[in-house]
């Protein structure tokens, strides 16, 4: 699993002209499943980004996760994190899981945030064509594999 987290002001999902989610300040979560990702996966990766200390304390250090300071969380699915581009100038995703696998795993991993004690969880719509619109705080923004977090 791949995870692109980006610290947020705001972050909302729009589907055919229509506002599905929004969240206020916390993290927008674009979440790529790779064949092959088991539940031990999610779980390594949801503990990781609820407990990253990426926001910033009075001193303005990052000291503070998202579960200290009580924000929320967006996830989107996102197989184009899964692109391949090392041969030709079209990237294939082969190594993305099939769809009914991925949206399961997508799930599973949305309910193991909520399980970590996230108050907030917003998703987009699986498989949709969805527009992102966020404010992007500081800019932070952290790229995660769960195989590294496993090693």
């Amino acid at each position: 699993m791949k995870a692109v987290i980006q610290r947020v002001s705001f972050a909302s999902v729009t589907v055919d002209g229509k506002e599905v989610s929004k969240i206020d300040k916390g993290l927008l979560v674009l979440l790529g499943v790779q064949s092959g990702d088991e539940k031990a996966d999610a779980d390594v990766l949801a503990n990781k980004i609820c407990n990253l200390r990426i926001f910033e304390d009075e001193n303005e250090k990052m000291n503070y996760s998202l579960l200290d300071i009580k924000g929320e969380m967006l996830v989107v699915s996102q197989f184009t994190l899964l692109a391949n581009c090392v041969h030709g100038r079209r990237p294939d995703f082969l190594s993305a899981e099939k769809p009914k696998e991925a949206e399961e795993m997508y799930l599973y991993f949305c309910n193991r945030i909520k399980d970590a004690g996230v108050n907030t969880v917003k998703q987009g719509v699986f498989g949709a064509d969805m527009k992102v619109n966020l404010l992007n705080d500081g800019p932070v923004t952290i790229i995660l594999d769960s195989k590294e977090l496993k090693k």
